[in-house]
C-alpha cells in the first residue's frame, strides 16, 4: 500500500532535499524505503582503495602480481599460466593437467570408439586413475541409473515455480533434493560418491525442463518434456531432451562431449570450487555445498560472464557492418570505443579476453577454438568466427596501446564457447547451466579432497580500520 511521508523528507534525484510545506504525497513502499535505506548505501559500505595497500591486503585473494595466495594443496589439477624466475612473472604458455594427464592427451584421441570422453575425465577426477575399458562401461550405467527425478519433482520445483534464471532453479533444486535423501547429513565415502554421481546425472535433466518450463511461463511457448533415454552420454542425453524432434549428429555430440570436458576441473582456487571447498570445510551437507557453488558459478566475473562474451560480440556484429568484419580497420576501431568506455556496456572490458592464471595461452580456448574451426567450416557460420579469430588477435596490442598496460592477454574458453554452443543451436539460456553440469565432476572431487585432507574451517581474516570506540547516545538524544 502507498504510503504517507511529509514532503520534506524527500529527495529529488540529483540529492537535493526538498523541504516546504507538510503536506503528504503518496509513494511507494519501495520508495518509503529508499528514502531512509537506500540513499546512503555507497558511503556507508565504502572503504578507501589505500588501506588495502596500507595493510597488505590481499584483495579477491591475490597477490600484487595478480597470482593467487596460496590457500591450500590438492592433487586434483594444476592451472599453469607462467613461470616465476627470481619471483618475477614470466608469461607462458598454458596448460592444464588433470591427474597429472595433459588436457591435450586427454582429449587428444578422437577415434569413434571413445564416446565417453566426459564420463571417462569425470571418473579420472573422482577415482584418480584412469578407467579400465570395463571400469568405465560400469560406470556410465551407474550413471546412467541415477537419472530418474523423485516423483512429481518437475511438477512442483520445475514448472510450477518456473523462474527467468535457470542457475537458481538448478541451485533450488538441489537443496530440494536434500529432502528426498533419508541419509543426507551422512558424510561416509559411499553416500559423498552416491550423491555426487546422483546430482551429475540429474542435473542435465533438471537444467533442460528447467529451460522449457520458463519459455513455457515467460514466452508462452510449448512445453517440450521428452523423457531420457537409457545408455545415452551425458552430451547426448543433454541434446536428446532439448530438441524438439529428438535429432542430433555424432559430430555435434562429440562437440558437446568435448565442451563438457573443458569445463569440468579448473583448479582448486577458482571461485565456484573454492566455495565448495569453503562450505566443506564447515561440516555443511553435500547438497549444500554444490547449490552453493553453483550460486559462485552463476556470476559474470565467473562462469556467467559466457554470456558476457557472447553479448560484446554480438554488439559488435550489430555495430560493424558483415562487409566490414574482415576489416581489421573496422574491427579494432570498435574494439578501441569499447576499451574507452563508448561501447557496448562501458566497462572497458573486451569480454573474452585474459584470465587471472593463463598468460599467453588458455588451452581450453585452443581447443575448443580448434573444434570450433572445424564446426564452422564451409557453414555460414565461418565468417564470424574469422570475426573471432581477429578480436583474438588485436584486443591485445589495442588494450596495451589505450591503457598502456603490458599484462599479457590471451583469449579464454569464452571466447569460443559461446559461439560453439549458438552454432549447435543451444539457447543462450543454457550456456552457464552446461557449465554447471560439467563442473559437478570437479566440485565433487574437490570436496572429497576437503573432507579427507581439509580437516579445518576455512576462515581467513578481515582487518578493521574502523579505529577507536563511538560514545553510544540513548535514543532520546539521537
Amino acid at each position: 500500500m502507498p504510503q504517507e511521508i511529509d514532503k520534506d523528507l524527500i529527495r529529488t534525484d540529483d540529492g537535493v532535499v526538498k523541504v516546504g510545506t507538510a503536506e503528504t504525497v503518496h509513494i511507494s513502499e519501495e520508495e518509503a524505503e529508499s528514502v531512509d535505506l537506500y540513499e546512503t548505501f555507497a558511503d556507508i559500505n565504502q572503504i578507501p582503495a589505500q588501506l588495502y595497500a596500507d595493510h597488505d591486503v590481499k584483495r579477491g585473494l591475490r597477490n600484487a602480481d595478480g597470482s593467487g595466495v596460496l590457500a591450500g594443496i590438492t592433487n586434483i589439477s594444476n592451472v599453469h599460466g607462467y613461470r616465476l624466475e627470481d619471483g618475477v612473472k614470466v608469461p607462458d604458455e598454458g596448460r592444464l593437467s588433470l591427474r597429472g594427464y595433459d588436457l591435450y592427451d586427454l582429449l587428444g584421441d578422437t577415434s569413434p570408439e571413445r564416446r565417453y570422453r566426459f564420463e571417462e575425465l569425470t571418473y579420472l577426477l573422482l577415482m584418480g586413475e584412469l578407467p579400465s575399458a570395463d571400469d568405465l562401461e560400469r560406470f556410465v550405467c551407474v550413471v546412467d541409473s541415477k537419472r530418474e527425478l523423485p516423483d512429481g519433482f518437475t511438477a512442483s520445483m520445475l514448472m510450477r515455480d518456473a523462474a527467468p534464471s535457470i542457475m537458481n532453479v538448478l541451485s533450488r533444486s538441489i537443496l530440494q533434493l536434500y529432502a528426498y535423501d533419508d541419509h543426507a547429513e551422512e558424510r561416509t565415502p559411499k553416500h559423498e560418491i552416491h550423491t555426487a554421481l546422483s546430482l551429475m546425472s540429474r542435473l542435465p535433466r533438471i537444467m533442460v525442463l528447467s529451460y522449457y518450463s520458463k519459455r513455457a511461463r515467460f514466452f508462452h511457448e510449448s512445453m517440450i518434456m521428452h523423457r531420457f533415454v537409457e545408455g545415452q552420454t551425458t552430451a547426448e542425453t543433454i541434446l536428446s531432451m532439448l530438441r524438439a524432434d529428438r535429432g542430433f549428429t555424432p559430430e555435434e555430440a562429440t562437440m558437446l562431449d568435448i565442451m563438457l570436458c573443458l569445463h569440468a576441473e579448473h583448479g582448486g582456487g577458482n571461485n565456484s570450487t573454492f566455495t565448495t571447498r569453503v562450505l566443506s570445510s564447515a561440516d555443511t551437507d553435500a547438497y549444500s555445498a554444490y547449490s552453493a557453488a553453483i550460486g559462485a558459478l552463476k556470476g559474470y566475473r565467473h562462469g556467467g560472464a559466457n554470456l558476457k562474451v557472447r553479448a560484446m560480440q554480438n554488439d559488435l556484429k550489430e555495430n560493424v557492418a558483415q562487409d566490414k568484419w574482415a576489416d581489421e580497420g573496422a574491427v579494432g576501431d570498435y574494439l578501441r570505443r569499447i576499451v574507452r568506455k563508448e561501447a557496448y556496456d562501458r566497462t572497458g572490458l573486451v569480454y573474452g579476453m585474459g584470465h587471472a592464471v593463463y598468460t599467453l595461452s588458455d588451452p581450453r580456448a585452443v581447443v575448443c577454438k580448434r573444434f570450433a574451426q572445424n564446426l564452422a567450416c564451409g557453414t555460414e557460420y565461418e565468417q564470424e568466427f574469422e570475426l573471432l579469430q581477429t578480436i583474438e588477435r588485436m584486443a591485445p596490442e589495442i588494450v596495451a596501446g589505450e591503457r598502456g598496460v603490458t599484462k599479457t592477454l590471451c583469449a579464454n574458453v569464452d571466447m569460443y564457447s559461446g559461439f560453439v554452443y549458438s552454432m549447435m543451436g543451444i539457447p543462450e539460456d543454457l550456456y552457464t547451466p552446461l557449465f554447471a553440469c560439467a563442473r559437478m565432476a570437479g566440485w565433487a572431487a574437490h570436496r572429497f579432497e576437503e573432507i579427507v585432507s581439509g580437516k579445518r574451517i576455512i576462515r581467513p581474516a578481515y582487518k578493521n580500520t574502523k579505529t577507536g570506540t563511538r560514545t553510544y547516545i540513548p535514543m532520546e538524544e539521537r
